[in-house]
């Protein structure tokens, strides 16, 4: 499936958040605890929605390891501005992974009209928008009347703040290691899992130590995760919740930008806005 090109974010962009207090209470939905990836590093914390309905497997393999307390202390190795943030791995140089088998690429998923899609654009190469919090290129809903399991074919893409699933060569070969988008990147798309999005905290990724371009990102002294863990399996007390933006908020948001980027805009430009209670 060939993707639409995608755009950065924008800083005006940003600047512009509508007020999230003048919306209605349906208009936002909470994420599950166990969908709340919560990443502690000395520069703040990061908060990432993972989303099991376009990547199971690798969701179960982040909890899973997340929860063991796995990637505590482990290091963001590879760190290339404006592209992305990458960790999880043990020997901390981009070769190590967890004792659990290997897992299979998920690069596309099958879309059901209960998946909440919000369309954005459309395109000869399908129609985009967003799922949860996660930017998709899709078939049309009318394919799903003429498909045997009433569902349409979806890609996640690479936008801003997604979250992916790294890997060697093969494309079955992603283990523990994982990275953060800071910027888009199209040629990743079909290629990589996409297993989720951060939902707050893009400023630290984005301040996180990077690499040089000589050294391919390598960070000479780089930051560490100090605890990660999902929101499900932390104590109450210390748990955080979060709301995003959904429906008719969602879709107001999308509208918001692409008039804000005119002919520039893509899918890639709108971060579905977040609120952060407790934790």
């Amino acid at each position: 499936m060939k993707i639409v090109t995608a755009a950065a974010l924008t800083l005006s962009l940003l600047a512009a958040a509508p007020a999230v207090a003048q919306t209605a209470a349906s208009d936002w939905r909470t994420v599950a605890p166990e969908n709340l990836l919560v990443i502690d590093t000395a520069r703040g914390r990061i908060l990432v929605e993972l989303e099991p309905r376009m990547a199971p497997q690798a969701v179960n393999r982040i909890r899973t390891l997340a929860d063991q307390g796995f990637y505590d202390g482990l290091k963001f190795h590879r760190v290339i501005p404006d592209f992305m943030a990458q960790t999880g791995d043990p020997m901390g140089t981009g070769q190590g992974g967890s004792q659990l088998p290997d897992l299979p690429g998920e690069f596309e998923f099958r879309r059901g009209r209960d998946a909440g899609f919000v369309p954005a654009s459309s395109t000869p190469q399908g129609q985009a928008g967003l799922i949860g919090s996660v930017p998709v290129i899709t078939q049309p809903d009318a394919q799903m009347m003429v498909t045997a399991d009433f569902k349409a074919g979806a890609q996640g893409l690479f936008c801003t703040g997604v979250a992916g699933m790294a890997r060697a060569n093969s494309l079955d070969s992603a283990n523990s290691q994982f990275f953060l988008m800071t910027g888009p990147k199209d040629e990743l798309n079909g290629k990589y899992t996409p297993f989720g999005r951060v939902v707050a905290g893009m400023d630290v990724v984005r301040a996180l130590k990077a690499g040089s371009e000589a050294q391919n990102g390598a960070v000479p002294d780089p930051d560490v995760m100090t605890r990660t863990r999902t929101a499900a399996a932390l104590p109450e007390g210390e748990r955080p919740t979060v709301r995003v933006a959904t429906g008719a908020a969602l879709r107001a948001e999308v509208e918001r930008v692409r008039a804000a980027r005119g002919a520039a805009f893509t899918v890639c430009d709108v971060q579905p806005p977040a609120e952060v209670v407790g934790g």
